[in-house]
């Protein structure tokens, strides 16, 4: 089995709570100026390693409209969170920087990853995820609660190609784009190590080509097509390591509840990813 590694992902340190007001405001004026140093496209390009990544992803406020959703939804709360502290920023990537398997889902969850801090966790779609991952010998505890609970990942890295939670779970095409930049400078900075990537949902992988190729590998001719255990190879411009995508169903409860995927299903999935990218599953 592969090493455990500790996260690199800053949701395990409560600090980045802390907001600064000018700091937000600053960020709020690159919102339309993709050249200004706090829009994504700059502030995700100057990222040295994932860890630099992580910490200034979770500052961006490049999106008004995400941006304020988020933050309303902290304040209101669930009624079953009224006594806790919501994140209520951007979501960074969870897991070790040298991940040869990275799980690419849709945006956070406005009373999950938007409450918690870390990605797919607090939610229904994360308790079957973790469980999974855990099944397989890739995370050391079945849950994850919030940052700080000890979780750890192994040859496992968890990402979204959105990090604000969206209105009713759907993200513009334009917010999407805008947000693009940390996904691709997370996959760039991962090139010495990863090779295969699942997408959980259709989302997702319409999401990943255009990552996948601004990072270095080739898309091939027609565009591969999305579906459960879909899965496509991507050569690497440089003569690298090929690239790898599987499909999969997302883990939300609407494919979950209605049978469309089943644990079975998503646990087979993730082991023959995590095979194809060099790790080895229980």
């Amino acid at each position: 089995m592969p090493t455990e590694a500790a996260p690199s992902s800053p949701a395990d340190e409560p600090s980045h709570l802390a907001s600064d007001p000018a700091s937000d405001t600053a960020s709020d004026q690159a919102a339309d100026d993709p050249e200004h140093p706090r829009h994504p496209a700059e502030a995700a390009a100057r990222a040295a390693g994932l860890a630099a990544l992580d910490r200034v992803v979770t500052g961006c406020r490049a999106c008004p409209r995400l941006v304020a959703w988020r933050e309303e939804t902290a304040r209101t709360k669930r009624r079953a969170y009224q006594d806790q502290d919501y994140w209520a920023r951007p979501i960074p990537g969870f897991g070790p920087p040298d991940a040869p398997l990275v799980l690419v889902g849709l945006a956070p969850a406005a009373h999950g990853a938007n409450r918690t801090g870390r990605i797919f966790t607090g939610d229904p779609s994360g308790d079957l995820l973790y469980a999974a991952l855990y099944e397989l010998g890739l995370a050391n505890r079945p849950e994850s609660v919030r940052y700080g609970d000890g979780l750890e990942l192994s040859g496992v890295r968890i990402t979204d190609p959105v990090r604000c939670a969206p209105p009713d779970n759907k993200p513009s095409t334009a917010e999407r784009d805008t947000c693009r930049p940390w996904i691709t400078r997370e996959l760039e900075l991962m090139r010495p190590t990863v090779r295969t990537v699942v997408a959980l949902g259709g989302f997702a992988w319409q999401a990943m080509l255009p990552v996948i190729a601004d990072a270095g590998w080739q898309l091939p001719r027609p565009r591969p097509a999305f579906g459960h255990a879909a899965v496509a190879a991507f050569p690497a411009r440089d003569g690298g390591p090929d690239l790898r995508m599987y499909g999969c169903y997302h883990v939300s409860p609407r494919n979950t509840n209605t049978g469309r995927l089943t644990t079975a299903m998503l646990r087979d999935l993730l082991r023959e990813a995590a095979r194809s990218a060099g790790l080895d599953p229980r």
